[in-house]
């Protein structure tokens, strides 16, 4: 079983939630933390996922990986873009291409992919008046969940 397929399955049997909680799993050399400020039968509404590898990455430099989550994700508002590449931090950081906006508002994913394997996935919502921005919950189906789990997890 993959860490997508045993998190879709984890979500489907899960009780309804309605505030802030961490669901971890662990599978096939993978864990999820999913921090969850709401889960019901068809989606969730998510404040941050992190995806860790518990075994070793392949020789895949950071470069690659980042351009490969670049090409792969596809199940979130906004097409991804790699922003940076920080080789000394060993940290690769990508955002929306475009992001969403209403008014003086802008919305957008950031993913931060370290070069062991490890994602961090959020939301911000950031002022097009000012340099301030604030992390903001996102909502997803369990597919999508799932989805954006595989793409960041397949190497």
């Amino acid at each position: 079983m993959t860490l997508a397929e045993a998190v879709r399955a984890k979500l489907d049997e899960r009780r309804p939630i309605y505030s802030r909680e961490i669901l971890v799993v662990n599978e096939a050399g993978w864990t999820a933390e999913l921090t969850l400020d709401s889960l019901e039968s068809l989606g969730a509404r998510c404040w941050e996922v992190t995806l860790s590898r518990t075994t070793p990455v392949d020789n895949v430099s950071l470069d690659q990986q980042a351009n490969r989550i670049a090409s792969r994700v596809t199940g979130l508002l906004e097409p991804l873009r790699v922003v940076e590449i920080d080789q000394s931090r060993q940290l690769a950081q990508l955002r929306s291409i475009s992001p969403a906006s209403k008014g003086e508002t802008l919305y957008y994913y950031e993913i931060e992919r370290h070069v062991s394997g490890r994602s961090l996935v959020r939301r911000y919502q950031a002022s097009t008046v000012s340099t301030r921005r604030e992390q903001i919950d996102f909502t997803l189906t369990h597919e999508a969940l799932a989805k954006l789990i595989e793409d960041l997890t397949v190497e």
